[in-house]
């Protein structure tokens, strides 16, 4: 029986796509570059007190990025802006624009400021269990304060990347998380022979990779007309109609990054080490989360916030649709790898100098809990934006507070029997109920409801990823140890991701998907296109 597919709207889900690839594309090059820091920081730090110190440092800045900067302010910019380019006035949209920046900076210096005199309580409400080590404390006030600028930049670069995304201009804001990587490798390897104690290194690092983010993006803004400039106007409309939306979506958007800080805040009563097994089992998770559902969701933000704008609720329901299918062919399979070869992968990227075979144990006792809320976590970046594209800010908080009141339920209830494991387990319950609650509001808001098309497209890929599931599991348990080579592992796990993505397409395809046969003409298209 065939699949109830969309009405046809081929140009418009092919330009969504197009632009979730091209996103997806340099996504891809900063996660194997992401891996490549991981590798480093492992090796050197393994799971100890200097990387559980550093860990802590860094996620002060990123909850703050995620929750202000590329959360609620980039939902509320990139809609209000897209009404901006609506009306079709550059001097109008300019004004605007140096307005907001002018805003931001001064907000973000005196946020900065505050930070680095009271970083000590912020380390304290973060990090509670690091009270009775005064040396663990101590290190991790000082990387927080190194780090801690990076909020400013970073969110500086949000901006900037809101005003490319929704030109359609994708390539270069996908492109600038690569530089980060390499200015974390750089003081891996570089800085850390220069600071007592080396992780310093390290931290200078992250906020140098802060300043060449911003740099990257700004010729491409003075390309389009709207570089940053000082205009001094709190009352431009724009300003408040951002506020307005962002207050709100703080929690609405965030959800997840709250979600993260109550884990960090539990893990540091756990044993040592535990902050470090979540986040590089995280890390291997945002591997096919941001390639996938963070691309896809940033791609449809402006497109969906341009129709909406228009007025075209017809094409609105349709690109959502379209997102959801994908986001479904293409977790489930993602979920079923992460799995079964989550200690393969995590022994090839991380076992080595001071990360230990119980390590990589420990880690990927956390990647199983987290790998089976992808799919799950992926919906909530796609349909979390259609909201905010709405300007509906009001449903999306209403549902944050809940999930957040379950998923500390959760931590508290699996921390004791399950330790670090069980709040990676908590995290992806919560994002489940997160995922059917925005579903549903949906359907109430404007009658989106989860068609016979993607209830087909879940039941086939979920078919298809079985089938490669169970050859994974034969190549993990017949064909790969811990005691070979890092060359004969790395060719063994290449190898059986290759030949599984292939039986899962092969499986897909004789299963008449309507996904795979989209993606066919697309590539089709695009090569025609180019010759």
């Amino acid at each position: 029986m065939p699949d109830n597919t969309s009405p046809p709207d081929r140009s418009g889900q092919t330009q969504l796509l197009r632009s979730t690839a091209i996103i997806g594309f340099f996504t891809l090059l900063s996660r194997i570059s992401g891996f490549i820091r991981d590798m480093i920081i492992a090796t050197a730090f393994g799971a100890g007190m200097g990387a559980d110190a550093f860990f802590v440092a860094q996620k002060l800045p990123n909850f703050l990025r995620r929750l202000f900067a590329e959360g609620a302010f980039s939902t509320a910019f990139v809609p209000v802006f897209a009404d901006h380019l609506a009306k079709g006035d550059p001097q109008e949209t300019r004004n605007a624009v140096h307005a907001v920046f002018t805003h931001l900076a001064m907000w973000l210096m005196i946020v900065v400021a505050i930070g680095q005199v009271i970083m000590p309580a912020l380390v304290m409400v973060a990090a509670p269990g690091f009270i009775d080590d005064v040396g663990k404390f101590d290190l991790a006030v000082l990387l927080s304060r190194v780090t801690f600028p990076y909020i400013f930049f970073i969110s500086l670069t949000a901006l900037a990347a809101g005003i490319l995304n929704s030109h359609k201009r994708f390539a270069i804001p996908a492109a600038t998380p690569i530089l980060l990587n390499l200015s974390m490798i750089l003081g891996a390897t570089v800085l850390t022979r220069f600071f007592d104690p080396p992780v310093m290194g390290l931290a200078i690092g992250v906020t140098l990779g802060g300043v060449l983010q911003l740099a990257l993006q700004l010729p491409a803004l003075h390309r389009l007309g709207l570089g940053f400039r000082w205009r001094w106007d709190p009352r431009h409309p724009s300003i408040t109609r951002i506020l307005t939306l962002m207050g709100p979506s703080v929690l609405g958007v965030s959800v997840a990054q709250i979600n993260l800080l109550f884990d960090l805040f539990l893990a540091s009563w756990l044993p040592e080490g535990s902050i470090s097994y979540l986040y590089y089992a995280d890390r291997l998770l945002e591997f096919p989360l941001g390639l996938i559902a963070i691309a896809l969701g940033t791609a449809i933000l402006p497109t969906l916030s341009a129709k909406a704008a228009r007025g075209d609720h017809d094409g609105f329901r349709r690109d959502l649709e379209t997102a959801l299918r994908v986001v479904a062919f293409l977790t489930l399979p993602a979920t079923v790898a992460l799995v079964v070869l989550r200690e393969p992968m995590l022994a090839l990227l991380f076992e080595r100098g001071a990360f230990a075979p119980e390590t990589t144990r420990l880690t990927a006792d956390a990647l199983l809990a987290y790998g089976v809320g992808l799919s799950a976590l992926a919906t909530v970046k796609v349909t979390a934006p259609a909201f905010y594209a709405l300007k509906d800010t009001r449903t999306p908080v209403r549902i944050a507070m809940i999930c957040m009141g379950a998923n500390m339920v959760f931590n508290v209830l699996l921390m004791f029997p399950l330790q670090h494991a069980g709040l990676a387990l908590a995290t992806s319950l919560a994002g489940f109920l997160n995922a059917a609650l925005l579903l549903r509001a949906l359907r109430r808001r404007i009658d989106i409801a989860i068609s016979r098309g993607v209830i087909l497209t879940v039941i086939k890929a979920a078919l298809a990823s079985l089938l490669m599931g169970v050859f994974l599991y034969a190549v993990r348990e017949f064909h790969w140890s811990r005691t070979d080579s890092g060359l004969w592992q790395a060719i063994t796990v290449t190898l059986a991701l290759t030949l599984g993505g292939v039986i899962y397409l092969l499986g897909a395809w004789l299963l008449r998907m309507e996904e795979i046969r989209f993606l066919v003409r697309l590539f089709q298209r695009s090569g025609k296109e180019k010759t």
